[in-house]
């Protein structure tokens, strides 16, 4: 009876609290992934998990594993957290899901969603057959290939509903490539037709190729205009090569370039049979290159419209300015950035020009007391993107000849990677100018490059390549005979190579203190002075050598005479 009685009080208990945790059950969370689901490598990617309001952990899973630690809900957010993956590379694609946990427990997980990873593989080719131009309301082929073997190919319209479809790939003889056939229409007027294609294996369906050249379908009748640019930038060095290309469509057959105030055309060219492009070369680049430039192209539907404008900057014909920061090279996300141009050369116009992209920010110069010419450029709200190597330039009039560059200035994000390494001091954080001392940074996390920096310090940071010892990455900074200038506080960051200006968290902070007087066993030594009490110590000791002596002396005499008195008795 008693365990009849026991038993369904147990079961009443259990579907007591089962009740309880069903009727508060939490509803799942929301995954977003920001900017967008297709990235390419190396990109950053945001994933927002929206929950509930009490929601104070959530945690990220991938492919169904958890792949974050927990974090803690944002501070200025009541129902989501964010987490961030920087330097994406093909492991990263996966399925993504996350949940939170309130007082009552864990919710759902969210619905899964995709991240594709593009770029590993060689981009394909995109072709609409039998042409890019195309009737009002008709269709088209588009033809995505590739000599190398894929199992699948996807085709994306771009614009603001993106929208994608997946083929198999088939092999064709004739060409001898693997290909797949899209089916596009009916092409109104009232959008833009613009299309990209991918290939991936299915062993892999998550990581795709390099996307193809976009193709822009044309509707009869109408030409757009050609695309121009500079390659590899529209600012270089006097002396350096550039080629500029104008960019049409497959049925072009001239293209003419022209410069800007010339009453005659720069360059004809008419492309290869198998090229939509033409390709104009600089050799040497001098100062009668500088200007605008503009490209069209004709087709036997007539003329098209007149490309952007391309200007050509040419630096190196002048003095070069100074670039400089009063933030240090080393910058937290979230914060605004000033970056200061000068010269003592009278400029109207600085431009700053960071090293990897076409455009120059230019601000009109404003005066110093000491009679420099000088320009503050404002970065707001650095990020990962902010990261890079600047340069700056000055200019007269609104010429496009620029002076020669300054000293690149390399900004450095911390706070990227997700790991923090540590900072310590040999032999001791408090020296004795004269010392020799070296500031050791560990991580038991992958560290290509260690980064040392002292707060407040003008000079650039100091780099070493990491060394894989006793389980752990590590960089030793040697300083011999130090003074008073290295006192002050040292901070230690890690970088990778694939992205050298994201930094990790910085360490602890270390003070290192160095004296201004010499270490005290430099000194060479002196003979002290005689006091009472060393004298009486003295004495003493001389005291105790003479009783050991005679203590000594009476035992080898008792010796002899014990000896004799044997000796005589024995006779």
């Amino acid at each position: 009876m008693t365990f009849t009685f026991t038993a369904l009080l147990c079961v009443g208990l259990t579907l007591g609290l089962g009740t309880q945790v069903l009727a508060g059950t939490l509803p799942k969370p929301i995954l977003r992934i920001q900017p967008d689901s297709v990235v390419s490598e190396k990109a950053t990617v945001t994933i927002v998990c929206e929950g509930t309001t009490g929601g104070k952990v959530y945690s990220l899973y991938k492919d169904g594993y958890k792949y974050l630690s927990p974090t803690e809900i944002l501070q200025n957010s009541i129902d989501k957290a964010e987490f961030t993956i920087s330097n994406i590379e093909y492991h990263h694609a996966g399925r993504y899901s996350c949940q939170y946990q309130t007082h009552d427990g864990w919710s759902e997980h969210s619905e899964p969603q995709k991240l594709v990873v593009t770029g590993v593989y060689r981009k394909p080719s995109l072709s609409a057959l039998p042409s890019p131009a195309v009737t009002e309301g008709g269709n088209v082929t588009l033809q995505c290939a590739s000599k190398q073997q894929y199992d699948r190919f996807v085709l994306i319209k771009e614009g603001q509903k993106k929208l994608s479809r997946m083929l198999n790939s088939q092999y064709k003889n004739s060409t001898r490539q693997f290909q797949a056939l899209f089916s596009v229409g009916p092409v109104t007027s009232s959008q833009r037709w613009t299309f990209k294609c991918y290939s991936f294996n299915k062993n892999s369906p998550l990581v795709w190729s390099e996307p193809s050249d976009p193709l822009e379908l044309l509707l009869s009748g109408t030409l757009h205009k050609p695309t121009i640019k500079a390659e590899p930038g529209s600012v270089i060095a006097s002396g350096s090569t550039v080629t500029i290309s104008c960019q049409g469509t497959m049925d072009t057959e001239i293209y003419i370039l022209y410069k800007e105030g010339s009453q005659k055309p720069w360059g004809t060219q008419t492309p290869e049979e198998t090229e939509s492009n033409a390709k104009f070369s600089i050799t040497y680049v001098r100062r009668q290159h500088v200007g605008h430039y503009r490209c069209y192209s004709y087709s036997l539907a007539g003329w098209s419209e007149r490309s952007d404008s391309l200007e050509l900057v040419v630096t190196g014909l002048s003095k070069k300015p100074s670039l400089l920061t009063h933030q240090g090279h080393i910058q937290n996300p979230g914060k605004n950035l000033t970056l200061q141009c000068w010269s003592d050369i009278n400029y109207d116009r600085f431009a700053l020009h960071k090293v990897g992209e076409d455009n120059l920010t230019q601000h009109y110069v404003q005066w110093s007391q000491d009679d420099l010419s000088l320009a503050n450029f404002t970065l707001a709200s650095v990020g990962s993107s902010t990261g890079g190597q600047y340069r700056c330039y000055g200019a007269n009039n609104l010429s496009s000849e620029w002076s020669a560059s300054s000293d690149p200035l390399d900004i450095l994000i911390a706070g990227q990677l997700f790991f923090t390494p540590s900072l310590s001091v040999k032999p001791n954080s408090t020296v004795y100018s004269g010392d020799n001392v070296t500031l050791l940074c560990r991580s038991t996390y992958k560290v290509d490059t260690f980064i040392l920096s002292k707060d407040g310090a003008a000079h650039p940071t100091k780099r070493i390549k990491s060394k894989f010892q006793m389980w752990e990455f590590q960089a030793e900074f040697n300083m011999s005979a130090v003074s008073s200038m290295l006192s002050g506080t040292y901070r230690c960051y890690g970088s990778w190579d694939s992205s050298v200006y994201l930094l990790s968290n910085s360490s602890a902070p270390v003070e290192l203190t160095v004296s201004g007087s010499i270490r005290p066993s430099n000194l060479p030594p002196s003979r002290p002075k005689p006091t009472a009490a060393s004298k009486n110590q003295d004495h003493t000791v001389e005291n105790v050598i003479r009783m050991g002596f005679a203590v000594m002396i009476l035992i080898v005499l008792g010796f002899l005479v014990f000896k004799a008195w044997g000796n005589q008795r024995q006779s």
